[in-house]
């Protein structure tokens, strides 16, 4: 059943971290009902719903916000819900009657969830913007890529990281406290809040002058030879990791060099020529033949997978790390818990219908009036993706 089974979620649409935070809350059980405004026949791009992976797992009905009588059935609809997630800029909840306070005063036991790019408050506050701009102001874009350019790390570490995997843990807390004291409250959760306590081991190393502040100088910036990725011989790569002493021993063993053929492992100003030592050795194999040399080894050098790769991997086949959901193939729930497991996709996968039996699961019959502005006959247009938020 998972380990939130009978918490109940009332969630906005929305791009990027909210839903991706809607689909790991709805993965442990919790019970999510999914928001989204009506798209007009026609509009949207073209595309298998079931690959909207992030949209599992729950159900939805439609609601057009501006309309006073969709208001109202959507309050109705929090006073039955445990949570409230919504990820518009700041303001417009509250211009649409739905902001925490006319929420929290339907259900005073609410957490009312907010996911946004600068936080609820500040000079930012209602700039638009998107990962690449929330993790330029906190360092952690300047930190990454080459010597001579920052490099995004996808949108991994604002949307997802520092946004989606921060605003589920701040809702979590709230709800735990909630049960202790009845009353709900707002939680605040900012990818630039988020992304910048991603960086705090980082920023303290600066802070003691460890960190050089520049990129591919440092230990886990690719500036340390044994801390990086190689080419071989077929044009593919490996990852090195092999950081402590007895890992970096096994990494020369396999290089085939004497340990006293090197200057000192940490003696930064002779990293550039390890590197090269490192790299033209790399070169004269096949990634595979590489990973073959290093296994069963300390030396922590493992294949770069291609994203077509990864799936067939024997420790993800081990581990069923991929499970069909609606006949795709995603990333399987995690964390595992051993007794009140995770299931992706208990309601439709891509959170286009089953409205009108996730009324009756909250309490309500679908006929009751309050609902009537709701629509349950599907989201979007087939094919359609989910609407972008303002």
């Amino acid at each position: 059943m998972g380990p939130l089974h009978g918490l109940r979620v009332l969630e906005f649409d929305a791009i990027g971290p909210v839903p991706w935070a809607a689909m790991m809350l709805a993965d442990m059980g919790a019970d999510v009902l999914r928001i989204a405004r009506p798209v007009p026949a026609g509009m949207g791009i073209a595309r298998d719903a079931r690959h909207e992976t992030v949209l599992r797992g729950r159900r939805g009905v439609t609601a057009d916000l501006k309309d006073p009588a969709a208001r109202d059935a959507v309050l109705a609809l929090a006073r039955n819900a445990h949570v409230l997630l919504e990820g518009h800029r700041p303001g417009v909840m509250e211009r649409l009657g739905l902001g925490p306070e006319a929420c929290l005063a339907a259900s005073p036991a609410l957490v009312y969830g907010r996911m946004t790019g600068w936080g609820q408050h500040g000079p930012l506050a209602r700039a638009v913007g998107h990962d690449i701009n929330y993790i330029g102001l906190t360092g952690a874009l300047h930190a990454t890529g080459t010597a001579d350019r920052p490099v995004p790390p996808l949108n991994l570490v604002g949307d997802f990281g520092g946004g989606a995997m921060l605003l589920a843990l701040g809702v979590m807390a709230a709800v735990l406290e909630a049960r202790t004291s009845g009353h709900g409250q707002v939680v605040d959760a900012a990818m630039v809040d988020g992304s910048l306590l991603l960086m705090a081991p980082i920023l303290g190393r600066v802070a003691t002058g460890e960190w050089l502040d520049r990129r591919e100088a440092n230990l886990l910036d690719g500036g340390a030879p044994f801390y990086g990725v190689y080419e071989t011989s077929d044009h593919r790569h490996l990852a090195v990791g092999a950081i402590e002493p007895a890992f970096y021993a096994a990494l020369l063993a396999g290089l085939g060099l004497a340990p006293d053929a090197l200057p000192p492992q940490h003696e930064r100003a002779a990293w550039p020529e390890t590197r090269r030592r490192f790299a033209a050795l790399f070169a004269t194999r096949t990634r595979d033949a590489w990973c073959a040399v290093f296994d069963g080894t300390e030396a922590c050098v493992t294949p770069v997978l291609s994203l077509g790769e990864v799936p067939g991997h024997a420790h993800h086949v081990a581990r069923e790390s991929f499970v069909p959901v609606g006949g795709v193939d995603q990333p399987a729930p995690a964390p595992r818990f051993s007794r009140t497991a995770s299931v992706a996709g208990r309601a439709p996968a891509d959170a286009r219908g089953g409205g009108d039996e996730a009324l009756r699961d909250w309490g309500f019959d679908p006929g009751d009036p309050r609902l009537s502005a709701l629509g349950r006959t599907g989201l979007t247009p087939p094919g359609a993706p989910p609407p972008r938020t303002p």
